[in-house]
């Protein structure tokens, strides 16, 4: 599970195209992510610090995977199993799949809209409104805001008239 090494230095993207899927509970195999939802994550100059720095300490796998163990590829129990033992050792309660919720959420914090956040996680459907709606303004917190700054505007255009005799 998880991307094949496209990252570098001076790259600032990572491209999900591969996972590993178990097809008998057992014997994991390659595959394009699950839906069709192979794409693109633009990264931040920090983040490709960081897993250069990672890359750099563990070279990926002859096979181009990133996260393995001896060259063996971590499968969801790898990876869902490292994660339980990194949050104990933490003290944290944070489920794996809260991370992508946390980024998710965050997207739209940002002001990212709906369809730059269903490509960052990879939906084909609307199921990122689904799950996310609650998080964009709405239509009348957008409005309060326009209206606020318009007001700001003329206000600060009439004190500065008055303050130049302008």
């Amino acid at each position: 599970m998880g991307p094949r090494s496209d990252v570098g230095m001076g790259e600032l993207l990572a491209s999900v195209r591969e996972d590993l899927r178990r097809r008998d509970g057992v014997n994991a195999r390659e595959a394009p992510p699950k839906w069709g939802s192979e794409r693109t994550v633009y990264l931040r100059d920090e983040l490709v610090t960081i897993l250069s720095q990672h890359v750099a300490a563990y070279p990926p796998a002859d096979d181009g995977w990133m996260f393995h163990l001896d060259g063996t590829a971590w499968t969801d129990n790898k990876v869902t199993y490292r994660w339980r033992q990194t949050r104990k050792a933490a003290g944290l309660t944070t489920k794996l799949h809260s991370l992508r919720h946390y980024y998710a959420s965050g997207l739209v914090a940002q002001g990212c809209d709906v369809v730059t956040v269903q490509r960052a996680l990879g939906h084909s459907s609307a199921t990122t409104l689904s799950t996310y709606s609650h998080l964009w303004p709405t239509a009348e917190d957008r409005t309060r805001a326009a209206a606020g700054e318009l007001a700001r505007a003329a206000l600060k255009t009439t004190a500065d008239q008055l303050r130049t005799g302008g």
